[in-house]
């Protein structure tokens, strides 16, 4: 059994891909798969969410939505616009670690970045993993800005002890620029470590089977897939 929890750089970076693409090759491995959503945010009442979205791609349907808020704003934010409990993350903490019990993989995608507020105590998702004891997947954009917000959530994960398991860029432009190419090797140098995986541009946008292959393309062994870094890095002309 493990947990992944999958946090941004930001928000729209591209965090529901990602973990629909985990999802997807977890499943595609036969594995027990579940993916959480703590809070839903900017969506109404009966209209598709983030979940939605993780079903259409990976074929996973154990998915759990455990607050939702109308209001396009932090979870905190959004509760208190709504007039709406907040949730609590120690309550889905412990949902989570029930559900590690009886499935192979447990997949939380986190909302906006990693130290947005879920409550009026500040409770962030950055303190779920830490109550899991679950890796961390940042997902991260290509483009200019992405190093200053990169190196701010990875001092943040490991100021609180978290582990990190990669750094994911969650759309790599079809046509990248000079910023974009050289913004991979300063990534991988921010993670010590080779990016995790990076995935095309217009991923979400693909039918479930050609989403399985971008997804083993995309993302690395250790999440499942056949992304290779070194060659990816070879495509990039400096």
């Amino acid at each position: 059994m493990s947990i992944l929890v999958v946090t941004g750089t930001d928000t729209g970076v591209g965090k529901t891909v990602v973990a629909a693409a985990v999802a997807a090759l977890a499943r595609g491995r036969q594995a027990s798969v579940a993916v959480v959503k703590p809070a839903q945010t900017g969506v109404a009442p009966g209209e598709p969410g983030d979940l939605d979205e993780v079903i259409r791609l990976s074929g996973v349907t154990t998915t759990f939505e455990f607050a939702r808020y109308p209001d396009p704003l932090s979870p905190a934010a959004a509760a208190r616009a709504s007039g709406l409990p907040p949730v609590s993350l120690l309550d889905v903490a412990e949902r989570v670690t029930e559900l590690a019990l009886t499935h192979r993989l447990v997949v939380v995608e986190g909302a906006g970045g990693l130290l947005v507020r879920f409550d009026e105590d500040g409770a962030t998702i950055a303190d779920l993993a830490h109550t899991v004891r679950a890796p961390v997947l940042v997902v991260a954009r290509a483009g200019l800005g992405t190093l200053n917000h990169t190196a701010l959530t990875l001092e943040s994960l490991a100021g609180r002890g978290l582990d990190l398991a990669g750094v994911v860029i969650g759309s790599w432009p079809r046509d990248p620029g000079l910023a974009e190419r050289s913004n991979v090797t300063d990534l991988e140098t921010l993670a010590a470590r080779p990016l995790a995986g990076a995935l095309p541009e217009g991923a979400g946008a693909l039918d479930p089977a050609a989403f399985a292959r971008v997804a083993h393309d995309g993302l690395g062994p250790p999440l499942g897939g056949g992304f290779d870094p070194s060659r990816f890095r070879a495509t990039l002309s400096l």
